[in-house]
């Protein structure tokens, strides 16, 4: 805010700065084109089909049509794949970033020959796009007769999920200074008692901003989980919604209701955790 006013200060008491300005404009373009879809489908889902052909895109609904989202949760058998949903995300995303969190730590700091060829593997992980092995994946977890299971897609989300986080962990833990560790070493503090009393408090920042991209890419994953997850009845959100779009796809104010319905969790996670994502692309920025 205090950028903003001293942009658009009067001219009679300091220079309009041009520069700061034009990036305000240009920042509230963006900000337009960004919400104005968001816009389109909150009122789309707040009117009945007639009112939707009847009246402008833009236009708030004059009367709320709230049966949208009842008729739509139920017709899309949505309280199905909200559960399957939240089973795998609750269970996949702590237990990545656990097991991301221990990697990262030995690696950055537990002395051993193979470290560097270790975290190479895990860089090499990184850069594998997982639709190229979704073939392999898929007969993988087929042999062990995984498939319309659980762990048949939380396995595969972690091995692509965890290479990722290892590697933003353990840049921050490698920035952590030795001599932390080194003196609990000295009082005869375990590794694991060091990670868990040490370094699990002081990358809390880090470790919540990855657990709201976590939570995202994990509940909107759909290709993945259109191959493992081929039962209706184990279907996520996005496969619902899919198949809600294809017989309903002229129902526009009960799809639109259902597409908020399944971008709400993850917006509401990012709003119970905005002050720590900000955190922790800030850690480390300002120096006291």
């Amino acid at each position: 805010m205090k950028m903003f006013s001293q942009a658009f200060r009067p001219v009679g008491s300091a220079k309009v700065d041009p520069v700061l300005v034009a990036l305000w404009i240009a920042f509230i373009l963006l900000a337009l084109i960004w919400i104005t879809p968001f816009l389109f489908i909150v009122f789309t889902s707040l009117k009945s089909n007639s009112t939707v052909m009847g009246s402008s895109a833009f236009m708030p609904p004059t009367e709320l049509a709230l049966d949208n989202f009842v008729a739509a949760w139920k017709r899309g058998n949505f309280s199905t794949t909200a559960f399957n949903g939240v089973v795998i995300t609750v269970i996949k995303v702590p237990l990545g970033l656990f097991i991301s969190a221990m990697a990262a730590y030995a690696l950055a700091k537990v002395p051993m020959r193979m470290n560097k060829a270790l975290f190479a593997l895990f860089l090499f992980g990184t850069m594998l796009p997982f639709q190229v092995m979704l073939a392999p994946i898929f007969r993988q977890v087929n042999a062990f007769g995984l498939i319309n299971t659980y762990p048949g897609i939380i396995l595969p989300y972690l091995a692509f999920g965890i290479p990722y986080q290892v590697f933003i962990l353990h840049g921050f833990f490698s920035a952590v200074p030795k001599e932390l560790s080194e003196a609990a070493r000295i009082d005869g503090a375990s590794h694991f008692t060091i990670f868990r009393r040490i370094f699990l408090p002081v990358s809390l920042p880090v470790l919540s901003a990855l657990l709201i991209l976590d939570f995202v890419a994990t509940w909107n994953e759909f290709a993945m989980a259109l191959v493992i997850l081929q039962d209706p009845k184990m279907w996520t959100l996005p496969l619902g919604l899919m198949s809600f779009q294809s017989q309903f796809s002229s129902d526009y104010g009960e799809l639109n209701a259902a597409i908020i319905m399944t971008v709400l969790p993850a917006a509401i996670v990012y709003l119970m955790f905005q002050r720590y994502f900000v955190a922790g692309l800030t850690t480390g920025a300002v120096k006291e």
